[in-house]
């Protein structure tokens, strides 16, 4: 299973509500999540092998929002958060 997090504009709510109907159809999908109370408005998306952030970033473009990938630096690597 892979994992990525995003950078999103998915600010409220509302907002989680539009994107889930798009993140719980995709197959490749298997659990998400968007922290609302954070700054970065982080998306945690957790799929199969053949997910890639390019198609992350399809899907919540298409739901109307904007997500970028969030590297992953020496302080990640280290703590694993």
């Amino acid at each position: 299973m892979k994992t990525y997090k995003f950078k999103t504009n998915i600010n409220c709510g509302g907002c989680v509500e539009t994107v889930a109907s798009y993140l719980n159809n995709s197959q490749e999908i298997l659990q998400w999540n968007v922290a609302t109370e954070e700054e970065e408005k982080t998306l945690t998306v957790m799929g199969q092998e053949s997910l890639e952030p390019r198609d992350v970033v399809d899907i919540i473009n298409l739901a109307g929002f904007s997500a970028k990938p969030l590297k992953k630096g020496i302080l990640t690597k280290i703590f694993g958060s």
